[in-house]
Parts: structure tokens; sequence; C-alpha cells
């Protein structure tokens, strides 16, 4: 069994260590707010951000010191905003061993470097094993006990299944895969379609319009992640595809929230306060217009997104701007 830490006590991060200590390893979470481990440590049956009870077996703290120690994995279930802090705190500890697996599990773009988790890791900890774990993963329905399948990405074979065999229970089972560009920009980028696909659900505007919104979303996704390096077969698969029909279709998804109140007349800020969660498709919005911009790569859906969160774009407008486009065949391979 593996000593595991969970850095990040978020609805994926609690997730994360309940899988863990179900399946035997030692598990350790930490958050930065130590007022929030002490109220967990308290009660055990956590509400918020997930109803989860955390055994006894696992350890929580706030002390990123004590989280780390020992510990052959660190999993990284903060914000994708929070990643490259996290790194910096780690490496001030001092040394990591090199033989610690550094596993991401966010789904987002950083805002000032615009690169994905996995990288930051990988610049981070240059000698550690590096991971990446995404795909249809909506922590309430896991807790429940319902089956999904998720992928984890390592460049070497050998990191991912390690990880593989450490998380995959009965009713989660992990895919392997070596394309870790792919796998973390599909689990980033659904989050900006599921934004939408909320709007259109609010907005009435039909299971056609619903389908469609996903098809060209997906043909979007690809287009940009090809132009990043990604592999086309990782698309289609778990974290592409598979991710972006879960959080399109299920109100669950908090990114799928921020459309729906969008709709309803609501600001950005107001969602983003009353939500009390990271959207993550917000800001990865933001960070895809500005690399789509830089390589001339075509997001449609993506830059009416952007419009939308200023408030003065109604669903007329959305239907225009996406319906009257130059018309063209769906099948030329280099314009997805």
């Amino acid at each position: 069994m593996n000593t595991v830490t969970v850095l990040g006590a978020g609805s994926w991060g609690l997730t994360i260590a309940w899988l863990l200590d179900q399946s035997g390893h030692t598990v350790k979470v930490w958050d930065r707010k130590p007022e929030k481990i002490q109220a967990m440590e308290t009660n055990r049956q956590v509400t918020f951000p997930v109803n989860v009870h955390l055994n006894k077996s696992i350890t929580l703290t706030s002390d990123l010191g004590k989280a780390v120690e020992k510990a052959n994995m660190i999993i990284f279930a903060v914000t994708t905003a929070g990643t490259r802090p996290m790194t910096e705190a780690l490496l001030k500890l001092g040394p990591i061993n090199r033989d610690v697996i550094m596993i991401n599990a966010s789904k987002g773009i950083d805002q000032e470097t615009l690169k994905v988790p996995s990288t930051l890791l990988n610049i981070a900890f240059p000698h550690n094993p590096i991971a990446t774990l995404s795909g249809p993963t909506l922590a309430p329905e896991i807790l429940k006990g319902l089956p999904t399948a998720a992928v984890v990405a390592a460049h070497k074979s050998q990191t991912a299944e390690e990880v593989q065999q450490a998380l995959s229970t009965e009713r989660f089972r992990l895919y392997t895969n070596t394309d870790m560009m792919g796998t973390d920009l599909g689990g980033a980028l659904k989050n900006i379609f599921a934004i939408v696909s909320g709007y259109m659900q609010a907005k009435q505007l039909g299971d056609n319009a619903q389908s469609t919104l996903i098809t060209r979303g997906l043909a979007e996704m690809t287009r940009f992640s090809l132009a990043m390096g990604a592999d086309i077969q990782t698309l289609y698969g778990l974290s592409g595809l598979g991710d972006l029909l879960a959080t399109c279709n299920s109100p669950l998804s908090r990114n799928y929230q921020v459309g729906y109140r969008l709709a309803q007349g609501q600001s950005l800020e107001d969602i983003l306060t009353n939500l009390n969660m990271v959207a993550e498709g917000v800001k990865t919005a933001e960070a895809v217009c500005k690399v789509s911009n830089q390589l001339n790569i075509d997001m449609p859906i993506v830059n009416l997104v952007l419009k939308a969160f200023k408030g003065d774009f109604s669903e007329h407008e959305m239907i225009h701007a996406l319906m009257s486009r130059r018309l063209k065949s769906e099948l030329v391979a280099d314009k997805v």
C-alpha cells in the first residue's frame, strides 16, 4: 500500500482521499486553511463542499511539512491557479525525494503562464515522475458508489500504471495514457462548453441544439489541443469526449451551473460568489482565448462565452452568431 498526500480539501480532493482510504492506503489531506481542517477534524461527517464521511484513518493537517512527510505519491487537488504557488511552497521545504510521484488532479490552464498543470509540475519537479488524472469524475456520484472510469496519463507508462493500480477500485476504473497534454486539455476545455450547455438548458433551446453544442464543442477542443501537441485519440476518449458529455449534461457540474445562472440574468460576479467554489471554466475560457488569438485558432463558441460573461449577450445573439457563420464542410481534416 502507498502513503498518499492529497493537497487541497475541496470536493475533488476529499473524494480522492475517500477513494484511497477505501482501498487501504495511508492517506493525508492538507489544506491551507487551519480552521477548515479543524472543522473537519471535529466533525468527520463533512457536508460541504461535498457530503462525505472521513474515517479517522485519514490524517487531516494544515502543516505542509507533516502532510508530505514519507509520502510516495502527492496529489495536487488544488485549483489550477493554486498549482504554481503549491509547487513553490513544496520546494521551500527542501529537496523532494525523486521517487515521489507528483499527480495533477485539477482541470484548467494557468492564467499567467498559459500552461497546463502537469507542465507546471514538470517544470517544478524535473526529476520526479509526473502524472495527470482526468475524466468524467463528478464527485457526488463517485461518493454514492456509482461507477465511473477516468484516465491517468504520464510520459512513462510505468508511472501511469503505478497510479492506475493505486487509485482504481471496483467502481472507479482507470485507463492509462502517455498523452499528458491531451489529457490535461480535455479536462480543462470541456468546462467552457459546460457553461454554454447550462446556459442553453436554462433557455430551453432543445436537444438538437444541445447535441450540436457538444459535437462542435468537441471540434473546438480537438482543434485547439492538436495545435498544442495533443493526440487526437485522447480527445475522443474519457478525458475529452467522456468528460465533455458528463459536464454538459449534469447540473452537478459547477460550470454548468455558471451558464444556467447567467441565462437567468445573474451577474458572473454574483454567481461565483454564491457558488462558494471555483468554476475552472471561467478562467480557462480567458486563457484559451489568449492562446487561440496568438496561434490563430478558430474558437467561435469560446469567444461567445467570454461575451456572455459581460452580461450583455442574449440567446438570440448567440444563435445568430453561430448559425450565420460561413457554411462549410464538416469533414475538412485540418479545420476540425
